[in-house]
């Protein structure tokens, strides 16, 4: 492979095929092989992701939003500094691109997920999760400007699906309503914040070749942290964001740790490996799974089976084997 090549797919987080594929006993592994361990890795990403929304319910009856967004991504950036440091050493964390890093999530996981509660406050949380559903034709469409991706028919079908079972399972039709002309600036702050989390995934990889995963993880969280801190301190001084209560007390502590540390620090992770494996395009598809995981967790908390769920997950896996072909 030519030098350009090998820089190019340094560039986009992918390993070089002429060493960084090869199995321990120094044969090629076969490209399906580390597609299927992306896939794979996804699958795990989202299920960690879903159940943060379980724990995220109980905690949103005595935390205002946007002071459980700030406290997530700061017990989610503690504990992968943490991690960080004793799995690379100290020097590592201390010689990362932290300023890029932070540029980046800043932008796409912090910003992205204000305007995400934005949207959902002017509208409801039926058109955010529909909207949310497209994720996947951000995610191509930003690999078409980005890296010259061709919109093949295979790549066509498997994105439709996507979209379209997102949308199933998201409950479409399930009592979110009409939506009024005022708040057609949600709408558009939820079409921005998947623009934004597309962008800052597929950024995360390519922009930042050096690091490792974890690093990558961490540095960009980092950014989130520091947007959404400043604008819960800026809501908290101006008397909108109440501080809150009972902090310590019962499951709440419990109920942070999964929701952060589970739901995104592990989850995060997760997402940019499989991201490095897949490309953010098709990682992206199985982000319509989750309703469905969510569900399963429910389901096994006592709740029960919903049918769209099953049918809208059923509909993305086969997209997602569409597009792989």
């Amino acid at each position: 492979m030519s030098r350009t090549g090998k820089t190019e797919l340094r560039k986009l987080g992918l390993p070089n095929p002429m060493s960084a594929t090869l199995s321990p006993g120094g044969m090629p592994l076969d490209p399906r092989h580390s597609q299927s361990i992306g896939n794979l890795i996804c699958m795990a990403s989202m299920a960690v992701w879903a159940a943060g929304f379980p724990a995220a319910e109980v905690l949103l009856k005595t935390w205002d939003p946007l002071a459980l967004i700030a406290a997530r991504f700061c017990l989610s950036v503690l504990v992968l500094i943490m991690a960080w440091a004793a799995i690379e050493g100290g020097r590592a964390v201390l010689a990362a691109p932290w300023l890029k890093g932070a540029r980046i999530g800043g932008l796409a996981f912090g910003l992205g997920a204000w305007l995400l509660l934005v949207a959902q406050a002017a509208t409801d949380a039926v058109t955010v999760s529909i909207i949310a559903a497209a994720v996947p034709i951000a995610a191509v469409l930003i690999e078409i400007v980005t890296e010259g991706r061709r919109l093949n028919g295979r790549l066509g079908v498997g994105l439709l699906a996507s979209v379209v079972g997102g949308i199933i399972a998201s409950g479409l039709g399930s009592g979110g309503g009409g939506l009024s002309a005022s708040a057609l600036w949600g709408v558009g702050a939820a079409v921005l914040s998947c623009f934004l989390f597309a962008w800052g995934s597929h950024r995360s990889v390519s922009g930042l070749p050096d690091l490792s995963a974890l690093g990558r993880t961490t540095v960009t969280l980092a950014g989130g942290l520091v947007v959404t801190g400043v604008l819960f301190l800026a809501g908290h001084m101006l008397g909108l964001v109440p501080l809150p209560k009972g902090v310590m007390q019962g499951h709440t502590p419990m109920l942070l740790a999964i929701y952060a540390i589970g739901g995104m620090a592990l989850s995060q992770l997760l997402w940019i490996i499989s991201v490095a494996r897949l490309g953010v395009g098709l990682a992206s598809f199985h982000i319509n799974v989750a309703p469905f995981y969510v569900m399963l967790i429910f389901l096994a908390l006592g709740q029960g089976w919903s049918w769209p769920q099953a049918i809208g997950a059923a509909i993305v896996a086969l997209g997602v084997i569409v597009a792989q072909r």
